[in-house]
Order: C-alpha cells, then structure tokens, then sequence
C-alpha cells in the first residue's frame, strides 16, 4: 500500500484525480469544489437526501448496482478507484434522464434545491433490477403499478414542492433498456459490466492518515498499530460527527471493503452475516430467510442510509437507540470477534458493558454478527419514533416466540432505547416462560415490560411514555399473533 497525496476516481463516466484530499474531506464537498453543484448540503447528517449520488457497485452476478448514498457522509478516502455519478450526469439540456422529464412534466419541482437529490434517488430505483422483473404490482401501499418503490425515496425531504407530483412521477417511469447499443442509456448498458473495485489507499496529510488496508491480517496490522485509530464502517455514524461536531481523528481505518467482512454464511447451525456487508445488501440477499429482520429493515433510517451503513457499524458505536441490537438480542444472536489473538463468539446480550462500552478489545474487529437456528417463527419489530421512517427511536423493540401448543417454550425480547445499553427484557422473558399465552398471562408480563431498564426523560419522549410503550408492544405483539393463528385455524 504506497503513501497517496492525491485520488483516482471515475465521475459521471470520466476519470478525476482529486489531490491534496484531506483525511476528512466528504464527497459532497469535493463535488462542489468541482462545479457539480447538484450535490447538495441540506442537513450534513443523511437525512434529507439532497446531496444523493449514486455508487456503481459489484452485484452478486458480476454486474454492477447504482445504489443511491448520501454524499455528505461519504469520506473520500471511501472512494478511491470507484465510480460515482451525479444529477449532472444523468442527462442534460434538451436529453433529460427519463427520471428528470418525468419530475418536469408533472409538476415535481419548485424551488429545485432538493430535486437532484430526488433525481438520484428514482434513478437508483429506476435501474434496481429486481424492478424490472416485477409484474404489476397492486395493493401495495408502497409500491407503484410499475414495480416502483416509495421507500426509495424516504431518505429524501422535499421543502415546498409536495409530494404528490413527485409520486407521480415515480410511478409514471417506464422499465430501462434491458440493451443499449445505441448507446441512449449508457447506464443502462453499465448494469452488465463489472464495476471498479475499491482500492487499497493510504492517504496521509498534516491533518492525519487514512488507511483502507486491502486485507483483514492489514487491518489487523494497522490497529495494533494504532490502537487509537478510528474504525470506519459504513461511515453513517462517523459522518455526523464530522460534519456537525467537526470530530477529527489521528488515523482513519476503513475496513467495510475487507472481503472477509463481507460474507454471508448459511450451515444447518446458523447463519452469519459479514460486518462489511451493507444492509441493503442483507437484506437483498436473506430474502425471508429471517422474517424478523425483514420486518426490521425499512425502520432502519432510509434507504440512502441502508446502502451504507453495515452491522458492524452499527454494533461498534454501541449506542443504547441503535436499531440493531433490538432484533439481534431477539433472534439470540453472537458477535464474531477477531483479533492478533484470533475469533471469538460472543452472545449480544453480553457484548455491552456500559454507555457505548463493549467486550471489544484493543486490536479486535467484529468480523460477522451469527444468527443461531432453528429460528422462533414467532417475530415482531416495533419501533416507536416521531416519524413512522428514517427517524431515532424512542424506543424499540424486538421479539421471538416460540410456542408449544399454547405454553411458551422460548422467549425473547430485545429492547432499546430503555437503558444505557441495549438489554433483553429478561423479568418478561421469564414471566411468560413456561406459561399459557393467554391474554392475562401476557397482560401481567407487559406490566413487568414496562418497568425494565431505566427509561430517561429527553427530547424524544418521557420514562412515562417510554414505560407505557414497553407494555403496549407486548400486548400488540399478543393480539397480532393470536389474531394471525386464528386466521389460520380458520
């Protein structure tokens, strides 16, 4: 891995040399340092989309995948060797992207700050391929008679425009050219190439170091080198912090490129998901094989956020409101260590020790998160929050049942945002374990629901309301349940 002053890179189809980068240099800027004012800042915390660009990205079938991410969050050391593209270049003056004429002709843009941000966000949704083998869908609150889905677009806010004009430009999108000789839609031909592969980079300036080893003994190297050194994931969290708290660090490690991150493993015992892997990616290569995080994702912050962020993020910063640690204490699940020393397994109900403390040791990396099987085939994901989507939880919560005839063999509960760390709603848990499901059972277990962990009073809610939404989730999770077995039965 040679010393880098300066990046290489592939912009709207053309080669750049970005030099003099500094460690802590987003994207976005740079891209308004180069004229592609598009880019946008708005929030410089990903969460109103205007400064979305879309990544070219290897699929699982050595194609490429123009996925949609925040700009603002993205440090340029994250990019070196890869290929980015702009609202600029979809299309242009008098050759609009389909995306851009559908937005113009019906009326989906006014004051045009937060458009190109839109712009991007259909146009990922526009080439998803899994769209394009979409029959007619109906009855889908979400989904448009082509295929088109709205939560494509719910990490993107629109100030004035409405949204109505918006969705239906969303849904009046044809499919794109499964060919494109003629060259109309070049990105539409990209889709069959392979992509630029992330490059190993060191990048090292007065203001710091960033390193993207290209392995995971590198990686390994490099944070026993520096044991301070900031481990950079999906970069969603650390982004924020840069951007709004203007945090700095010595040396940057970015390993969400480390192919042994980013597996995804299935045996008869289990199944482990790499810490590399975004969660889109997850998410798009489980399928139902694990219902409850099904239900989770789209909870998970936007889908601008979901193409980046990864588990091993989410888990490292070990916040008490992370979205993940509800439904991963549910599903029983382990933490894959690795360090100088080698792997270790580590349940999640054991992995936090304090406020955003963990076993993790100096020198060690979470290499996977491990699903044991058989799965509870009872699940539920709730998540309480101002907004339904792309919002910080005042409370989550995550739960797998399973029952023999009608007592409760197994029970889980996964909660978050009730105590310093994530915690397992174990008073409940053993309430109910053991005994009928039954409707005074499960309302004296919600009673004890409410009162685990030490709810805080904030901005976000009170302990009062944090307490009451403990023990309505219990019982909507009872009344769900009893109410789909009866359907059944039926």
């Amino acid at each position: 891995m040679s010393n880098l002053h300066t990046l290489e890179l592939t912009v709207n189809g053309q080669p750049r040399v970005a030099g003099n980068v500094r460690p802590h240099t987003t994207l976005l800027n740079w891209l308004r340092d180069q004229g592609l004012t598009g880019c946008k800042e708005g929030c410089a915390e990903g969460e109103c989309g205007a400064c979305a660009v879309l990544m070219a990205r290897a699929d699982e079938h050595g194609g490429t995948r123009l996925e949609s991410v925040n700009a603002c969050l993205v440090l340029m050391g994250s990019v070196a060797g890869q290929e980015v593209v702009t609202a600029e270049g979809l299309g242009h003056p008098g050759t609009l992207h389909p995306v851009q004429h559908e937005l113009a002709v019906r009326g989906g843009s006014q004051c045009g700050y937060c458009t190109p941000g839109f712009v991007v966000s259909m146009a990922a949704e526009y080439y998803r391929p899994e769209r394009s083998q979409t029959e007619q869908v109906t009855g889908d609150a979400h989904h448009g008679p082509n295929g088109f889905d709205l939560h494509a677009l719910s990490g993107n806010l629109c100030r004035c425009t409405g949204y109505r004009p918006i969705q239906d430009a969303a849904y009046a999108l044809g499919m794109p050219p499964e060919s494109d000789s003629a060259g109309t839609d070049p990105l539409a031909q990209r889709r069959t190439q392979t992509p630029p592969m992330p490059r190993p980079t060191h990048l090292s300036t007065p203001d710091g170091d960033f390193y993207r080893p290209g392995t995971l003994a590198e990686a390994l190297d490099l944070l026993a080198a520096h044991p301070d050194a900031k481990v950079l994931a999906g970069g969603t969290d650390w982004g924020v912090e840069v951007n709004l708290r203007h945090a700095r660090a010595g040396v940057t490690i970015a390993v969400d490129g480390l192919p042994e991150l980013r597996t995804l493993t299935a045996t008869d015992r289990f199944i482990e998901l790499g810490a590399g892997l975004n969660l889109s990616e997850i998410e798009r290569r489980l399928g139902n094989q694990i219902p409850l995080l099904r239900e989770w994702f789209p909870h998970f912050a936007s889908r601008l956020i979901r193409n980046n962020a990864t588990l091993g993020g989410n888990l490292g910063t070990a916040s008490p409101i992370g979205d993940s640690p509800p439904v991963l204490l549910a599903l029983d699940a382990g933490v894959v260590l690795v360090g100088p020393q080698g792997e270790r397994e580590v349940p999640l109900a054991d992995y936090f020790t304090g406020y955003r403390q963990t076993v993790r040791l100096p020198g060690e990396l979470i290499r996977a998160v491990r699903i044991p099987l058989p799965l509870a085939p009872l699940t539920g994901f709730y998540k309480i929050a101002k907004r339904r989507f792309d919002d910080i939880s005042s409370v989550a919560v995550g739960i797998a049942l399973e029952l023999e005839g009608d007592t409760v063999q197994r029970l889980r509960i996964g909660l978050g945002g009730v105590a310093a760390t994530p915690i397992r709603g174990l008073k409940a848990e053993a309430a109910l374990t053991g005994q009928v499901w039954n409707k005074e059972n499960v309302r004296l277990a919600a009673k004890i629901l409410g009162t685990e962990g030490t709810p805080l009073d904030d901005h976000r809610a009170s302990s009062a309301y944090r307490a009451a939404m403990l023990e309505q989730t219990l019982l909507k999770f009872y009344f769900e349940q009893t109410t789909q077995r009866q359907e059944e039965l039926a």
